[in-house]
């Protein structure tokens, strides 16, 4: 069995916890919210067999990394920064990036950004999307008008914390659960809820945990959110309209780099509201995204989709990585 090695590393002014596995050209996994390094357990052995030297952070505010106080520092300039600095400090030249979820769209700015370092990437769940021609609060609470939209709900420090601090285990079993593809159809998240609603009003509390997700991996999650709190976490939504103002210098500009999309088709981020099939900007990303190699979608898979279908997430990851 491959060896998990975690070790603690200085990047971009913090400390940041890793796991690490293998040995070959660098892949960067780079987690989202609400998680740990250890959303990518299935990935490290596997990628490890395959010959790639595989990296995975607690991502700045998570886990065993520091998570600094200022709600400022969870710029997306920082968040590519601390990436840039786990390679300098592993000694890679360059990399291939991999993210989900909010790490999807710290891998694409990350091949946005600078792609001498990271010569490809790998979208998980959240698809390349420009920047929008707004501040993007501006343009949610377009589309929320007096309906909840939880992107906004985060915005008011302290507020989300009370509610997911309250029970970190309960937060997270319902969070995984109901945002996965193992919830039923006709008993899934409601999202159609009153602007006064909290963050976990809409979803379902399972009897049982799914397949994918085990009491020792919940436990996991739970015992170091219970440690650190959601904070960390929050804070990189409480930056959207900075990363907004701080993007201006590739307002327009496109990912160039080898590119590739996995996500389940029981994501409604991969869907749209409603939605059956890939939504419309999944439909669009080859029109900023131009070398777009794989966009593979994963039946009855809902957005933790390298937990909920490692199998299937593997192989398409190591396709990909293989035909670089």
């Amino acid at each position: 069995m491959t060896e998990i090695r975690h070790r603690t590393i200085e990047t971009n002014g913090i400390r940041m916890h890793l796991a690490e596995a293998g040995e070959g050209p660098v892949v960067l996994l780079c987690h989202g919210f609400p998680e740990l390094w250890y959303s990518w357990r299935h990935q490290l052995p596997a990628l490890a067999a395959a010959g790639f030297r595989v990296v995975a952070p607690d991502m700045r505010g998570y886990g065993r990394t520091d998570a600094p106080e200022p709600i400022e520092a969870y710029s997306m300039l920082h968040l590519v920064g601390d990436m840039i600095g786990v390679l300098d400090a592993i000694g890679a030249a360059d990399a291939t990036i991999v993210g989900h979820d909010w790490g999807s769209m710290v891998a694409w700015s990350a091949a946005l950004m600078r792609p001498d370092r990271f010569r490809a990437v790998v979208g998980m769940s959240v698809p390349f999307t420009p920047r929008p021609p707004a501040p993007t609060t501006r343009l949610l609470k377009a589309i929320a008008g007096d309906r909840f939209m939880y992107m906004l709900y985060f915005q008011e420090p302290g507020k989300a914390e009370r509610e997911l601090d309250a029970d970190p285990r309960r937060t997270l079993r319902m969070l995984l659960y109901s945002a996965s593809g193992s919830v039923p159809a006709d008993h899934a998240w409601n999202f159609d809820l009153p602007k006064t609603a909290d963050f976990l009003t809409g979803m379902v509390d399972p009897e049982r945990l799914p397949a994918w997700l085990s009491e020792e991996d919940l436990a996991v999650y739970a015992s170091e959110f219970a440690r650190t709190g959601f904070r960390g976490g929050l804070n990189w939504y409480r930056n959207l309209d900075r990363n907004w103002e701080l993007g201006a210098p590739w307002h327009g500009a496109k990912v160039l780099v080898p590119a590739a999309f996995i996500g389940g088709l029981r994501d409604v981020v991969v869907t749209g509201p409603g939605g059956a099939g890939e939504g419309r900007m999944v439909k669009a990303m080859p029109n900023f995204v131009p070398d777009l190699r794989a966009k593979v979608l994963l039946p009855g898979v809902g957005h933790w989709n390298q937990q909920e279908a490692p199998a299937e997430t593997n192989a398409a990851l190591l396709a990909f990585l293989k035909g670089l």
